[in-house]
């Protein structure tokens, strides 16, 4: 049993420790960029399980992941499941977990989308994100407002203001009534501040499916969430590199990076759509013990990884259709503005 340190406890903030272990990456190099033609009589699940075995091995450190995709019937099937019910601090990726309280709270009536908070230089947070960048404060934004920085562009101030209307407890207290075991945030002292804690490749992968067939929340919450996490603007070094914006529109997409005691994380999650707006494959990709822990960018050997992962998938689904879909989600089609 190993205990994992966070970088927030290294500098004073401390943060929750977890049981990790390894597991063997039980794959061989990949020659050139580790990607797989749907060829050679393997069967596209095969070209995804063998790109991932790949992919893992080139980036090295220690995967828990989870994939699945739908078949001929519409039912949702495993492709690829690899350590996927271990716990791991989920980094970015939790502030999903905490956009579907906020939106809980909102589908039930107690809070809305338009309320309006007041933007103090008491609550910025540095870090990835847009609000510290002002350097001036005093704003009022909404709720839509900080919802959408903090999952398009990961901003790290919007967790602090969704604290405050959704304090840490009843973060929790959600997830755990929505059937979440282990995703949940880190109380501390201040019941409307907390760290972003820990999941489960599984239970992301849940989220992320009940999300997308809109059984998590309501239609019109689910629509909102999955159009900025699916908008052109958001993360791109990753999953989504090699596309076109019409490919990327395709994609739900939300990433995680930080680092600890055992090294750097790269994490990722999202959801392919079909052409015709419904789910068709979700993936969760958590990858800790790596090396570059400063390296954020696209040439970190976890992020290329990701990369070539998402093409391959995203070739897969490219021949595939959901037959039987509960629910769809389209955006529409990004058009450039020039002023006016």
């Amino acid at each position: 049993m190993t205990m994992r340190i966070s970088r927030r406890a290294a500098i004073g903030f401390g943060a929750a420790a977890v049981t990790v272990a390894a597991t063997p990456s039980g794959a061989v190099a990949a020659p050139g960029d580790g990607t797989i033609a749907a060829d050679g009589g393997m069967s596209p699940r095969e070209v995804i399980r063998r790109t991932y075995r790949r992919q893992k091995a080139r980036a090295g450190g220690v995967w828990r992941s989870h994939v699945a995709m739908v078949d001929e019937s519409g039912a949702l099937r495993t492709v690829l499941d690899d350590d996927a019910d271990r716990v791991t601090h989920g980094y970015s990726v939790q502030k999903l977990a905490v956009a579907v309280a906020v939106m809980d709270k909102i589908d039930r009536g107690e809070l809305r989308l338009d309320q309006r908070l007041d933007l103090t230089a008491d609550i910025i947070l540095g870090g990835s994100g847009i609000y510290f960048l002002q350097t001036v404060w005093g704003d009022e934004v909404t709720v839509a407002n900080f919802l959408t920085a903090m999952l398009l562009v990961s901003d790290n101030t919007a967790v602090r203001m969704c604290g405050r209307v959704v304090p840490a407890l009843e973060i929790n207290e959600i997830l755990a009534a929505k059937g979440f075991t282990h995703t949940r945030v880190e109380p501390v002292a201040n019941p409307n501040r907390f760290f972003l804690g820990v999941t489960t490749p599984r239970e992301t992968h849940d989220l992320l499916w009940r999300l997308a067939d809109k059984t998590l929340l309501s239609a019109r919450s689910s629509d909102f969430l999955l159009g900025i996490l699916r908008w052109i603007n958001g993360y791109h070094d990753g999953i989504r590199r090699d596309m076109s914006s019409a490919e990327r529109s395709r994609v739900a997409t939300k990433y995680g990076a930080d680092y600890d005691s055992s090294g750097a994380a790269r994490h990722e999650v999202g959801i392919m759509f079909d052409a015709t707006g419904a789910p068709t494959l979700m993936y969760a990709f958590f990858a800790d013990s790596l090396g570059e822990l400063d390296n954020y960018g696209g040439t970190h050997p976890a992020v290329r990884a990701h990369a070539a992962l998402g093409r391959t998938m995203f070739d897969t689904i490219a021949r595939t259709a959901n037959p039987a879909p509960r629910a769809r989600h389209t955006v529409p089609q990004f058009r450039p503005v020039n002023g006016g």
